[in-house]
């Protein structure tokens, strides 16, 4: 489950020197999966394994206008605003579960991005601090928590398969199970690739 995140923070970088959204939400889960890819694979020819990366996405990612590769290592990441440079990262979130099942699916791994819908968390605080009467507005509008995990919780449990219903690699899903609401540049597979190539070469100086 890759679910960390962070949304519309202050322009800012993480200690590496990515745009900070951009590097808590996307990089950082992408070096999760490159450290734990050795063991999956291998977990994935035990008889009767099913392995899943399940990555929470937003749909968010339709403010996105693209990867901002040459501001991706900025406080500003390449974006006019902090919901754009949110949206960057949880596009990112959907091209990246593409291009792991890509490459990856063959070898038994099934890659996933989700929406949770609207959740009633401390992700919004950043959006609404200030805001008179958001409380009110987020008990009113947002779901709960626990109707928040079902999409995810689908998605790593669900049977396999291409029906309705059924979990399919590469898919991004909305609430609950619902494919490909999502926006073009979304299912874009040559800048699915890029940004594979571009992430791969920043943490290839990671490994177990």
């Amino acid at each position: 489950m890759l679910n960390a995140g962070i949304m519309a923070v202050p322009p800012g970088t993480t200690k590496e020197g990515y745009e900070i959204q951009f590097g808590t939400n996307h990089v950082g889960h992408a070096l999760l999966t490159k450290l734990l890819l050795p063991t999956m694979v291998k977990t994935a020819q035990e008889p009767g394994a099913d392995v899943r990366v399940v990555s929470l996405s937003s749909l968010g990612h339709a403010g996105a206008s693209g990867i901002m590769f040459d501001g991706l290592k900025s406080e500003g990441g390449g974006c006019s605003s902090s919901m754009t440079r949110y949206g960057q990262s949880k596009l990112a979130n959907i091209l990246f579960a593409r291009e792991l099942q890509k490459r990856y699916g063959e070898k038994g791994i099934t890659a996933v991005a989700v929406h949770p819908g609207v959740v009633n968390t401390e992700l919004y605080r950043t959006v609404f601090t200030g805001v008179l009467g958001v409380g009110n507005l987020v008990k009113k509008f947002y779901t709960s928590v626990q109707d928040g995990a079902k999409n995810q919780l689908w998605a790593a449990t669900a049977k396999k398969g291409d029906g309705s219903k059924e979990v399919k690699g590469g898919a991004y899903y909305t609430p609950v199970g619902v494919p490909e609401q999502c926006s073009n540049m979304a299912k874009d597979s040559e800048l699915a690739a890029k940004l594979w190539d571009w992430t791969e070469k920043e943490l290839e100086s990671y490994s177990l």
